[in-house]
């Protein structure tokens, strides 16, 4: 059995950041309509975890410290800006308050989302991969 991914499925990793008050951040790229979290593809030679550092970095000008990352999940959900495209997704959290991030490079737009009270699930604006795999795995 080959371990191969299908040329239609997009491989990214992704942090989970939350605000003092237990938000989560969301950021909406530039052309796009839907939230996701801060990540994205890896670089020649990255590990999943080196990938999620340098792309919060550049997405929200962020340092995480690396030590700190924890692993939540990997997941595959429907891609949210591309049709017949599938995200498979290794999803990180980070333990501490994120108080000062801002918008860059590709990104638009943050939010900060609530979970624990569900309120997600009427969302039409959220990824797949948020609303649909990770936001329920942070509820359970």
């Amino acid at each position: 059995m080959s371990s191969r991914i299908p040329d239609d499925v997009i491989v990214v990793s992704a942090v989970v950041l939350r605000g003092a008050d237990g938000a989560v951040l969301t950021v909406r790229k530039r052309g796009t309509t839907r939230f996701m979290f801060p990540g994205g593809k890896p670089e020649a030679g990255e590990t999943a975890v080196q990938t999620a550092v340098r792309e919060t970095r550049e997405e929200l000008d962020v340092e995480l410290d690396i030590d700190l990352l924890t692993y939540l999940g990997t997941f595959t959900t429907a891609a949210a800006n591309e049709s017949r495209t599938l995200v498979h997704a290794t999803v990180f959290t980070y333990p501490l308050p994120l108080t000062n991030a801002a918008p860059s490079a590709e990104i638009a737009e943050i939010r900060w989302q609530r979970v624990e009270d569900g309120e997600f699930r009427e969302r039409t604006d959220l990824a797949p991969l948020l609303a649909e795999a990770v936001f329920p795995a942070l509820t359970s």
